[in-house]
């Protein structure tokens, strides 16, 4: 069997793991990302008309993009990272589609011109991936650019930022009408009033079931069992149905979630209300008069969360494991993996959905032993059988599979924040703005981008005033440190930050 793998080029014994193990953490990943499979069509076709008829076909766009660029994962990068529609770009494009876009945007675009704009996105990817100067893809320069002080802090920050997503799927966070966030009331079992006064279901209920899948799995983990994340998952699950947070009626299959899968996939196919291949409407029509800026800024940042997201998504997940990472904490395989997030987003725009990208999530797989291609494989083929029986998967609660991502988070604070440089008030102050921001504003690209300009601009300030004293003293003469890359992806990132996405 070992022999067998190893021709594929998974061996898990190159990389001191097992196939159970390899399998194990596999599902692990799929069950830490599966919520995507309904979310991403709900966040796609908000204020959309006919966004019923549409989930259907939607659905099968997620699905099947999830299965092909994780494919590409596992057979061309061969690392054990699960990619799918990515959140935030998929609300992105939501409001482009949505009724109230022309408010926003001065135009409203069709659902066929939004998934044009995600193609020529991913055709950019792909020719950064392909081009090389000096033997290294830009994607690659752009890597090897970044000041270690912000590479450092990537890992940590996406640490956090992942137990945040858990926190908040979870209900343990909540919105607050005075400090913005707070801590869920344990005190009311009910139905909860935050947010302005809307009502928030469930309360204090997901935030239990979610901590004590949160405690069965660090006590397991603790006991040395394997999978100890996917029994945390599914103790989770079973503690849920008395609580009523997890809903078994769901099995049954009803409204959009069936188990007709030949309804699904007729519907993505063919008929009036399929994504499949609409962007080819917006090669005849063209995009609406006057959308010209607006359409090359959403595509600039497309393009600029995508390359930052998948960038500190493998390094938060692969960073500092030396099994998966070298010395400078560079993921093994990065071109073939930032080439593989490159197809997968073309391919999906085809298909019908937002940008494919690499999922943090791929860190609970990880954290569970993944260390190959055949973790990726595995969690492929679960996104492929969830289009078979997507009420079976639809039973496990957010709140189950956010007591996993919370774990994650523990284990990437534990194994990366001795890595992150402190040596320098500089270095110091750009990697703590790295962290901080890349979670309070919900965004690993934020997060990149403020911690990068942070430090070009602290950097630059530093040196002249090290230039002049130089220049009087004539002792200590200075030494410019910042990257040529560095400063062209800061000037990027300025444009990102301070231009508008508007027409």
């Amino acid at each position: 069997m070992n022999k067998f793998f190893k021709a594929t080029g998974f061996d898990p014994v190159a990389k001191k793991t097992s196939v159970k193990t390899e399998i194990v953490a596999g599902i692990v990943t799929f069950l830490a990302m599966a919520y995507i499979l309904t979310v991403n069509p709900a966040q796609i076709l908000v204020g959309m008309e006919d966004a019923a008829a549409y989930w259907p076909s939607v659905f099968m766009a997620t699905a099947l993009g999830a299965v092909i660029g994780t494919l590409l994962m596992a057979f061309l990068a061969k690392m054990p990272l699960a990619q799918a529609s990515g959140m935030g770009l998929n609300s992105l494009l939501g409001g482009l589609v949505a009724l109230w876009a022309a408010d926003t945007y001065g135009v409203r675009f069709t659902i066929g011109q939004a998934f044009l704009m995600v193609l020529i996105s991913g055709v950019i990817f792909l020719l950064l991936s392909l081009i090389k100067i000096k033997g290294k893809t830009f994607r690659e320069l752009v890597f090897d650019g970044m000041p270690v002080a912000v590479r450092g802090a990537i890992s940590v920050g996406i640490g956090l930022f992942i137990a945040y997503i858990g926190f908040q799927n979870a209900g343990v966070i909540v919105t607050n009408d005075y400090t913005q966030v707070g801590l869920v009331s344990f005190t009311n079992w009910g139905t909860q009033i935050v947010n302005n006064g809307n009502p928030e279901s469930f309360a204090a209920k997901t935030a239990v079931v979610a901590l004590l899948g949160l405690f069965f799995i660090a006590i397991l983990d603790k006991l040395n069992v394997k999978g100890s994340i996917i029994f945390g998952i599914l103790g989770a699950t079973i503690v849920g149905i008395p609580f009523g947070v997890t809903d078994l009626s769901v099995l049954a299959g009803s409204g959009s979630v069936s188990w007709k899968f030949w309804d699904n996939f007729k519907n993505f196919f063919t008929g009036d209300y399929t994504v499949f291949g609409s962007f080819t409407d917006a090669f005849k029509t063209g995009f609406p008069a006057g959308s010209v800026f607006t359409v090359i800024m959403v595509i600039v940042t497309m393009c600029m969360i995508d390359m930052f997201d998948t960038m500190g998504t493998i390094v938060g997940c692969c960073g500092g494991n030396r099994i998966l990472s070298d010395e400078n904490n560079k993921p093994y395989n990065y071109g073939k993996i930032m080439l593989s997030d490159a197809v997968a987003t073309c391919a999906g725009a085809m298909l019908g959905t937002s940008t494919v990208t690499t999922f943090v999530e791929s860190g609970a797989g990880v954290s569970a032993g993944g260390r190959t291609g055949l973790t990726a494989f595995t969690t492929a083929c679960m996104f492929f059988l969830s289009m078979f029986a997507l009420p079976l998967f639809a039973a496990i609660p957010s709140a189950a599979a956010a007591s996993a991502l919370i774990y994650v988070g523990v284990l990437m604070m534990k194994n990366n924040v001795k890595s992150v440089d402190f040596s320098n008030a500089i270095n110091a102050t750009a990697a703590f703005l790295t962290i901080v921001v890349m979670v309070l504003s919900y965004s690993i690209t934020k997060g990149i981008g403020i911690g990068l300009l942070s430090y070009t601009l602290m950097s630059a300030l530093s040196y002249l005033v090290e230039l002049i004293k130089y220049a009087i003293t004539k002792q200590d003469k200075p030494v410019w440190n910042v990257s040529i890359v560095a400063i062209v992806i800061s000037a990027i990132f300025c444009v990102y930050f301070f231009v508008p996405v508007v027409i």
